[in-house]
């Protein structure tokens, strides 16, 4: 006791003849202070996970999110409204990344971006974001299109799929039934112009962007041919089910069963004109079934959807589309974000989006619930489109691979080169890419 009174003692008297001493342990003991008060401080501050979201499908989003912040008090989500096209999204997404730490923790993926992104290290991989088990709930062809290099990069919380519209009552009346090949479609489109029942016989997407990119897939698929191969780099674009499969899309223009602007359509393009009431047939996205069905629609209770047509010998394609997260690799809460994945992509957020915004469901148990069937009765078909999956090629250099796709395609629905031609070119141009 004597010892520490002496201690204390000489600390107080030292402390008196020393300027600097005094200075310096004032300092500490404010900093001290200012430590014991603000950490607790920061410790009750939330973690906030940035998103970028296409302003057109932020709508169904703030309910859900407060859900989940509800759920997880201590994390907050700040959606950043982008624009409307998903091309713009992807590249303020890209310029983020190149400029360096992105701001954005969580990642709202087009399927096509994948690839590019994960090939760019500017995603994590989350193939153990749920038991082996939960992955064989979902549809298979969105989660493989969240794979590059066998991991998994992308969960899905929404599908999208390229399907055949038709007229079911004109086919009724002319006694004919719905497509299964290419012949199939283009004989009855003569078969109820010809009666005058429609001006047009088929619709589709032919300007150049993406949309035709992922028309041709599918109809590629259902001729038995491929684009690229991702494993090997192998290019057919200049075999000759791809050759063929240009000259059937040519010869629906050729024959008046197209319209001959249908090179400049795109998806609403073709939906408005099918809606009018004067055309037999439609490729078409999902999100027309309500439109061609609602109150006001001419053709509102006659019409039906099924996989798209093929060659006789061959699989039908439809091509795979949605929307999945990912989690940035340069986040400081990766496990938070982790949260947000898996709560966004759980059979209970799926079915409230589905609810809310007409999003196509993930998980294929959602395709039997009585709720979401009272909604929509085409689920079961859907799901049966969805079963066959037609891939855009995994491969970090996509966009550029489409781009040129694109252009020759384009090229010979416009008359500008000949189907053997323009494929050549577009198969040259992609190996070249390929650096094969």
């Amino acid at each position: 006791m004597e010892m520490l009174q002496e201690y204390r003692y000489r600390f107080v008297q030292f402390w008196r003849r020393s300027l600097t001493f005094r200075m310096v342990s004032s300092f500490v003991a404010f900093a001290l202070t200012a430590l014991l008060i603000v950490l607790p401080l920061r410790a009750q501050q939330p973690v906030v996970l940035s998103i970028l979201i296409p302003a057109p499908d932020v709508k169904p989003f703030p309910p859900v999110i407060a859900e989940f912040e509800r759920q997880n008090p201590g994390v907050k989500i700040n959606i950043v409204e982008g624009p409307n096209a998903s091309n713009l999204v992807e590249d303020l997404y890209s310029s983020a990344f190149l400029l360096g730490d992105s701001p954005y923790d969580l990642l709202n993926m087009d399927i096509t971006w994948v690839p590019k992104f994960a090939a760019a290290g500017w995603l994590q991989d989350i193939s153990d974001i749920l038991p082996q088990a939960e992955f064989a709930k979902f549809l298979q062809g969105d989660i493989e299109g969240g794979r590059y290099k066998g991991k998994l990069y992308r969960l899905p919380y929404r599908t999208d799929v390229g399907m055949l519209y038709y007229r079911s009552d004109l086919l009724q009346q002319a006694g004919l039934k719905p497509p299964e090949t290419f012949q199939d479609l283009l004989q009855a489109s003569k078969t109820i112009q010809g009666k005058n029942a429609a001006q047009w016989g088929y619709v589709w997407q032919g300007r150049q962007y993406e949309g035709l990119s992922a028309m041709f897939t599918e109809v590629l698929q259902g001729n038995g041919g491929f684009w690229i191969n991702p494993q090997t780099n192998e290019v057919g674009l200049d075999r000759p089910e791809s050759i063929d499969t240009v000259k059937f899309l040519l010869s629906t223009i050729q024959q008046g069963i197209s319209p001959p602007g249908v090179n400049t359509y795109i998806e609403e393009d073709a939906r408005r004109l099918f809606q009018s009431g004067n055309t037999l047939f439609m490729r078409n996205w999902p999100y027309a079934w309500d439109l061609l069905n609602g109150k006001e629609s001419p053709v509102q209770g006659k019409v039906g959807i099924k996989p798209m047509i093929r060659a006789a010998d061959a699989r039908s394609g439809a091509c795979q589309g949605g929307w999945g997260l990912g989690i940035s690799s340069t986040t400081r809460h990766p496990q938070e974000a982790r949260k947000v994945v898996q709560f966004f992509t759980s059979p209970e957020i799926q079915k409230q989006l589905s609810i809310a915004g007409a999003y196509l469901p993930t998980r294929r148990d959602l395709y039997s619930d009585r709720e979401l069937l009272q909604r929509y009765e085409y689920f079961p078909l859907i799901l049966k489109i969805l079963e066959n999956p037609a891939l855009r090629p995994p491969i970090a250099q996509y966009a550029q691979a489409s781009d040129i796709l694109q252009r020759y395609l384009n090229a010979t629905l416009s008359g500008q080169l000949s189907a053997e031609d323009a494929m050549r070119s577009a198969a040259r141009e992609t190996r070249t890419l390929l650096g094969a």
